[in-house]
């Protein structure tokens, strides 16, 4: 059995933070939920970059889980090691799908804007359904191999307590009685893997597209082609500083409450920014958003075309 710490300078205000994690919870589950819905329904939205954005939103969901409400709401923030392994694989995996989807995502903003004659026929429907595919696959694939090493450790020391607000590896790590030099390359390795690949097809696509940008003549039209993208490069700059500063690192590293800090930068604040960023930068968005609010009655015909152009 271990015991999340949490914040513990932020005991004597425990009330006031469990509240506003609960508001942020049902906000951030309702903003992606909405954001769901808008693409499923929306004729609009049938479109590639909207059919992955509906994909990171679902993972979104699942980052701000009801077991995360839970250990750091309750008065009682002890869990099982079966219930530690449980969490840690899940967070891991949605984390592990979220950086492939997003370069995924960035490289879709790279044909849409630098090869605009052949997105067509470059991301066709079975080519979004081929880059989702492999996200959730090398998401959870990474995750299970971490798992099985870290899960081999039986024994820990100590009290058993976990400097952290919910199970993960690095505060795992330095939980264990006896060395573990393999379990922690073996996860500092996929950690680079998994983090710095997708971050470097982001980096590529974002520079061409930049690039491309730069030789439009008319302003106009240089404002509409980085409205397109800055979205996704608000979004990617703020998991991936998080994401590289936690995990792409040695992980048996001292406990710091800086790592908890930023923890919650892609754990609580990412999830409920995203829908925010993806709406308000994003026209189309906001015209499906209006006309859902504005026209509560279905399409007459009951079916839309899906339209991947």
């Amino acid at each position: 059995m271990f015991l999340l710490l949490g914040f513990p300078a932020l005991a004597d205000l425990h009330v006031l933070f469990s509240i506003i994690f609960l508001l942020t919870y049902v906000l951030t589950v309702l903003e992606n939920v909405v954001i769901i819905v808008l693409i499923k329904t929306n004729c609009e939205l049938y479109k590639p970059m909207y059919f992955s954005l509906g994909h990171l939103s679902f993972i979104e969901v699942w980052y701000i889980s009801s077991k995360l409400l839970a250990n750091f709401i309750a008065e009682d923030r002890s869990i099982s090691f079966v219930g530690c392994m449980t969490q840690l694989f899940f967070f891991s995996s949605f984390m592990c799908t979220e950086c492939v989807l997003l370069s995924a995502m960035a490289y879709d903003r790279y044909v849409a804007i630098c090869q605009p004659l052949y997105y067509p026929v470059m991301i066709t429907y079975q080519m979004c359904i081929y880059l989702v595919v492999v996200s959730w696959f090398s998401g959870f694939t990474v995750s299970l191999i971490k798992l099985s090493f870290i899960s081999q450790l039986k024994k820990f020391c100590g009290p058993h307590v976990i400097n952290h607000f919910f199970c993960d590896i690095s505060p795992v790590l330095n939980l264990a009685c006896a060395d573990v030099p393999l379990a922690e390359m073996v996860d500092f390795v996929l950690a680079l893997f998994i983090l710095l690949v997708p971050l470097f097809i982001a980096i590529v696509s974002y520079l061409l597209i930049i690039m491309t940008i730069l030789h439009i003549p008319n302003t106009q039209s240089k404002k509409k082609a980085f409205s397109t993208w800055s979205s996704h490069l608000t979004v990617v700059t703020i998991f991936f500083s998080a994401t590289l500063f936690t995990y792409a690192r040695p992980k048996k590293i001292d406990p710091l409450d800086l790592n908890k800090l930023v923890s919650a930068v892609y754990t609580i604040v990412t999830p409920i920014l995203n829908p925010f960023i993806y709406c308000l930068r994003n026209q189309e968005a906001k015209r499906a958003l209006k006309k859902a609010l504005c026209e509560r009655s279905p399409d007459p015909s009951g079916q839309a075309v899906i339209n991947w152009n």
